[in-house]
């Protein structure tokens, strides 16, 4: 396999302060360019570019006095809400991973993470059942995905089970009526775990999407953060002007015929 050509500095600069105003709140302050220059070891007209292309998307602010702050978190992309559009597009989720074989690669029972305990609205009861599997074809490896359930809705849930069935799907099989999903579409950069286990180079670009994905009574079930590589796998989304979402994924040429 040929190596992807490497990022310009910038931009790889650039992809992970946007991955981190992701999780920043308005107003937050962004590090000073003299430590951007020292954590990235580039020099300040990379920088300078890198923040320049965050403030022209409107996500970062720059004031004399003031510094350079986070403007605007980036906006969440709610899937359709109307019932029929709902089910249509987890059904079309669910779809592409039937498509794909699942590799466990680890399942455990943790102590949620803030950030995880916040998306999951978790409070006294933090535990959750943390799962990372890798999603592939017969072209090769498409997804390296984490995801976290409330213990509470994992019981019972095993490496086994996750390997034959998508989890939307055990959580479904377990009682569970899917409502809608919120999700935030990025980028990120390949680190060594993810590049090796992906089949890519380390720091090549790669989608990056986290789900939070609701039952009917509006109870967060499951948060996914899936990194994909781009050459196998897309999100197509159309927007009406009457505000109707019609979304589909595909992973892999040869599988869009059946997943579109």
């Amino acid at each position: 396999m040929n190596a992807p050509m490497p990022l310009p500095k910038y931009h790889q600069v650039y992809l992970v302060l946007r991955e981190r105003l992701m999780a920043a709140g308005d107003g937050a302050a962004v590090q000073p360019e003299f430590e951007l220059m020292k954590e990235f070891n580039v020099g300040r007209v990379t920088v300078r570019r890198a923040l320049s292309t965050l403030v022209a998307e409107g996500l970062i602010s720059r004031a004399p006095g003031r510094g350079t702050r986070v403007a605007a978190r980036p906006t969440d992309t709610t899937l359709p809400q109307d019932n029929a559009e709902r089910a249509d597009l987890l059904a079309n989720l669910v779809n592409v991973s039937l498509s794909t074989k699942a590799q466990v690669l680890s399942l455990e029972t943790i102590k949620a993470p803030d950030d995880v305990a916040r998306a999951l609205r978790l409070d006294a009861d933090r535990m959750v059942q943390k799962a990372v599997r890798v999603r592939r074809t017969k072209s090769g490896p498409v997804s390296y995905i984490t995801t976290h359930v409330p213990i509470a809705l994992a019981k019972g849930i095993t490496p086994q089970q996750l390997a034959r069935k998508p989890l939307l799907t055990l959580l479904e099989e377990s009682g569970l009526t899917l409502g809608k999903a919120q999700q935030n579409v990025s980028a990120r950069l390949a680190d060594a775990v993810v590049a090796e286990w992906l089949g890519v180079a380390i720091g090549s670009a790669l989608l990056s999407v986290r789900r939070v994905v609701y039952d009917t009574d509006d109870r967060p079930i499951q948060l996914l953060m899936g990194l994909y590589r781009p050459d196998r796998y897309e999100y197509q989304m159309k927007l009406s002007r009457m505000g109707g979402v019609d979304a589909r994924v595909w992973v892999d040429a040869e599988l869009a015929a059946n997943v579109l």
